[in-house]
């Protein structure tokens, strides 16, 4: 598991002074550097070799300004291409979202996926969880 912690800043927040929707996904990317680094150590965008093909979020509870967050990052799903991305945000003790990305190495000089290589899937299965009982915990 990687995992960061946000202070939510004010700009963040609705008119109901919650943190906006819009924003928990942009906190999922600025957690997810440690797959990246995985893919593309250097983190060179003259390199890189991730797209995003889907994205959902699920919202279980009111976020608040004042509280720092943390998101924590796994790995749900390893494909031959492939890998769903599960992330976490908790405040408070509490998981108050989480949500599932699928990335795909891409070759962007073919235009198509490419296969994760051994090493790269070594290192991504030590972040590897059981969504099912993982998402039963609280």
């Amino acid at each position: 598991m990687f995992s960061i912690k946000i202070q939510p800043r004010f700009q963040e927040t609705d008119a109901l002074a919650h943190i906006n929707n819009t924003v928990i996904p942009v906190w999922f990317e600025s957690a997810r550097p440690g797959i990246f680094k995985i893919f593309n150590p250097e983190q060179d965008l003259e390199q890189w070799n991730l797209i995003i093909a889907k994205i959902e979020v699920n919202y279980i509870a009111q976020i608040h300004y004042k509280h720092e967050v943390e998101i924590r990052t796994h790995v749900s799903k390893l494909g031959r291409s492939s890998l769903n991305i599960l992330q976490e945000v908790w405040q408070e003790g509490k998981r108050v979202a989480w949500g599932e990305c699928v990335m795909v190495k891409f070759d962007y000089s073919t235009n198509s996926s490419s296969a994760i290589n051994d090493n790269e899937r070594e290192q991504l299965e030590v972040h590897l969880v059981d969504k099912e009982q993982l998402l039963a915990l609280s």
